[in-house]
Parts: C-alpha cells; structure tokens; sequence
C-alpha cells in the first residue's frame, strides 16, 4: 500500500490528483456544513409532503395541512373590506364637503384617495399631481372647471369630454382649421393673448389682435382675459399654460383648438372612491 503523500506547505494528505503542478488536498468538507446540508434536505422532503409544492397536470400537490395562500389573501382583504366598512358607510351617507369636519373620516379619506389616485390618475398628472403637457397640474390654483371642492368631485363623476350625459364640454373653435381667421389674424392674436401675462410681444401685432380677441374669444375667456371656470375656460393672465405658452403652442392651439379628454369616473370607481379621491386632490395645495 503506498505511503500518503502529504503537501510540505500544508502539512495535508493529498489525493494523489495533480494538474499542471497544483496537488488536490484531501480535506473533506466540515462536520457542521455536512449536518447543515442534510437538516436543510429533511426539512425540503418535510415540506414537500406538508405544504403546496409539486405541480401537476391539473393541479398540484395540496400537502397535509391544506394550506393556501390564496385562501390567506381572501381572508385578509374581507377583513380589510369589513375594517373600512364603518368610515365607507359614513362617506356614503355624507356630501363630499362635510367629509372634512370630520379628523378621522378624513384621514381615512386621504389615505384611500392617494390609493386611488396612484392606481387611476397618476399615469396621467404624474405620482406628485405635477402634470405635463396637456395634463393639468393638481398643485397649483388654476383650474378649468373649478377648484372647490364639490367642483372637483363633479370632474371626477362626469369627466371632461368623456362618454357621461353630463360631461364638462365647451369646445373652443378650431379658428385656423375652419378657416374662421386667417394665418396672419392667428399670428396677431397670440401675439395679444401673450401680452396679456406680461410677455414682450410685438406691440403693432399685439393691437391687431386685441381686436379679433374681443371678437372672437372675449365670450368664453372674459375682456381681461382670465377665463371662466363655468365655461372651462382658462385664464390667459397668468403664465400658467396647459399646452404651453410659447407663441407657437399658443398659435397652435388658437388655429387647431385642444380636445383633451378625462374619463367619467362614475361606474368605473365606487360613489365613496371618487369622494375619496375628490378630498386627496383638494387637499394636494391648489383645491380653492
């Protein structure tokens, strides 16, 4: 029998393996990793057999204590729904304007409002409310329709140019693609529409427009131009642009109009969601 040949740097047994001049040692691996390893495989065959585990053609394994996290999360959410059934019965029996006299009702109510406003609006004003082109911003206090509460909800229950009987819509005309002004007049009248927020502009133009304003626009926007929440109509006076307030955004939008749509909330969220969401967006710094 041959003698082990032992490493001199180690003082190890080797198995006798050699490759380009590296000698394998034999120095199997740790007690205590062997028994870790082993305790882990009987507690893998343990909950094979007591837990869900194995997929079938039609199934799976139930395992012997008929778990099922399915049946855990139904549980947990009918004990949410039952949770909140008190402060959802209370919204529903309140207008949405008395929901803030009460500190607890309204805690709740911005909670579930910021939930449902993250889920059905934020894709479109942004997770902050901050907007976009086209996407009016929620924090400020400019506001198409009105920015009191009970206008809010309004919004949200009927839309703007949705579907809804009662939908927010005043379309403005299209004054270029009807060929109701002509390129030059449109030029002209979003020269005077940017003087009215303070922006140098071409005066001469400027007062060739003031007079197709008052023709024109003067019946939705108002004479000073600061808009009519009625009528949706947007306040030109206060450099807060929805579709941009450069002369070609406002040249665009006087010759081809702006159509933006939101949808009726109304069958699509439950009565006391969208109360909910009319209080979060009220509450978010702009609500009047």
């Amino acid at each position: 029998m041959a003698k082990p040949e032992i490493d001199e740097i180690t003082g190890a047994e080797t198995t006798g393996h050699e490759w380009d001049g590296l000698k394998e040692l034999n120095k199997p691996l740790p007690r205590w990793w062997l028994w870790s390893l082993w305790a882990c495989v009987v507690w893998a065959i343990g909950y094979w057999i007591a837990m869900p585990a194995w997929p079938l053609v039609s199934g799976y394994t139930e395992g012997l204590l008929g778990y099922s996290q399915r049946v855990s999360v139904t549980s947990a959410l009918a004990e949410a729904k039952e949770a909140q059934s008190e402060f959802l019965e209370k919204i529903a029996a309140l207008e949405v304007s008395s929901i803030k006299s009460d500190p607890e009702l309204l805690r709740f109510s911005l909670a579930g409002g910021a939930a449902a406003f993250g889920d059905n609006c934020a894709p479109c004003h942004g997770r902050g409310a901050q907007g976009a082109p086209g996407y009016p911003n929620l924090n400020d206090d400019n506001w198409l329709w009105g920015g009191k509460l009970e206008d809010i909800h309004q919004t949200l229950v009927v839309g703007i140019r949705s579907n809804h009987d009662d939908t927010r819509d005043n379309p403005m005309p299209a004054f270029g693609r009807d060929e109701i002004l002509t390129p030059a007049q449109i030029a002209d009248a979003a020269q005077f529409v940017l003087s009215l927020s303070g922006n140098k502009v071409d005066t001469a133009a400027a007062e060739r427009g003031k007079e197709i304003f008052a023709e024109q626009c003067v019946a939705c926007h108002g004479e000073e131009g600061k808009g009519n929440p009625e009528l949706g109509a947007p306040n030109l006076t206060d450099r807060i642009w929805l579709y941009g307030g450069s002369k070609e955004a406002i040249s665009l939008t006087i010759r081809n109009s702006r159509a933006g749509v939101m949808p009726s909330w109304e069958g699509r969220l439950s009565p006391e969601t969208i109360k909910q969401l009319a209080v979060y967006v009220h509450s978010l710094g702009g609500g009047q």
